[in-house]
């Protein structure tokens, strides 16, 4: 693969590390109150806009034909949702007497609590020959979940905000992100035939509004001289970080291929992927809206942002491991 491919196949990675770096550079323009009034463009546009895109793009109609597999999803969906939240808590409490910088060890926390992403782990699982229609499902399923569980469980083990009401974080949740994903998907139902003939880039259409909610966190932290990040701290939680994936794919393989699993190997795939991957696209709005008055919300929103190429990069060099052993048990 050429370079310029490459670069391609990769261009939100290096727009992440481009507009942090554009943030360092110029953290005025994003700030709150500056020229692109991010507490109204981000805060209600741009969010709305990533989840009317999601209700546009999400193909409900394909998951009746997962829905009985009801031993699968509700393994996948407790892993994610009640385990590995509960599992980085417990953690925590290890890493806490640590002189890791705790903003950072709080954003491990955020990253347990986010659901599975819609797209990565369906094409991880799509590569390796498993059990797509459960991976669709999981994903899915697991994204309508996490619009109400996330929240909470950010709330539970972090708090909130102490300049945002419990009540005023529902009530704009409801109508930045569940508003809008009834809406796309009411619209789908009406356009469905032409958005199956013209495939429009929604992928990419998220990615280009989240960059910009990227964008506008980091210039909130640049612009405040009261934040430093140790590189030692950020090199410790990348580390973690791979640690944390590789462990729970491991923990998920062994679970799920136990004699009296009745799992099939296309199943295990796909609970490996769906079970330890986490939503950056649903993850980073909520953590706005969760915490916003947070001054220290780009620390929080780094491990995160580590954890989204990282699983991708991580699944990516496993796929032809887990593809053979894949085929060897089918034989």
């Amino acid at each position: 693969m050429g370079l310029l491919e490459r670069l391609r196949k990769e261009w939100f990675i290096l727009g992440i590390v481009l507009v942090i770096a554009v943030a360092r550079l110029e953290p005025n323009i994003g700030v709150k109150g500056g020229p692109l009034k991010p507490e109204i463009t981000i805060t209600y546009i741009a969010v709305s806009a990533i989840f009317f895109n999601s209700g546009l793009s999400l193909k409900t109609e394909e998951l009746t034909s997962a829905l009985m597999h009801v031993k699968l999803h509700l393994f996948v969906q407790t892993f994610t949702l009640v385990f590995f939240p509960t599992a980085i808590w417990l953690f925590l409490q290890l890493l806490s007497i640590t002189p890791i910088n705790e903003w950072l060890l709080k954003g491990l926390q955020t990253v347990g609590c986010m659901p599975p992403p819609v797209s990565s782990a369906v094409i991880l699982t799509k590569a390796v020959g498993g059990n797509e229609a459960a991976a669709i499902f999981n994903s899915a399923f697991g994204s309508f979940l996490g619009i109400v569980i996330t929240p909470l469980l950010l709330l539970l083990f972090l708090g909130s905000s102490s300049s945002v009401p419990f009540t005023s974080i529902f009530s704009q949740l409801f109508m930045t992100v569940v508003v809008p994903l009834i809406i796309g998907q009411i619209v789908r139902r009406y356009i469905k035939d032409w958005l199956e003939r013209k495939k429009p880039p929604f992928g990419a259409i998220s990615s280009c509004v989240l960059l910009m909610i990227i964008y506008t966190t980091f210039c909130d932290t640049f612009a405040n001289p009261n934040i430093d990040l140790d590189k030692f701290s950020l090199i410790i939680v990348v580390l973690i970080i791979f640690s944390i994936q590789m462990s729970f794919m491991f923990l998920t393989f062994l679970f799920s291929t136990r004699n009296n699993s009745s799992f099939t190997p296309a199943d295990t795939v796909a609970i490996v992927f769906c079970s330890t991957h986490k939503s950056l696209t649903l993850g980073i709005p909520m953590l706005k809206i969760v915490f916003e008055g947070y001054e220290h919300l780009s620390l929080i929103s780094v491990p995160l942002l580590i954890y989204h190429p990282a699983q991708i990069l991580l699944g990516s060099l496993l796929v032809p491991t887990i593809k053979s052993w894949m085929v060897s048990r089918q034989k």
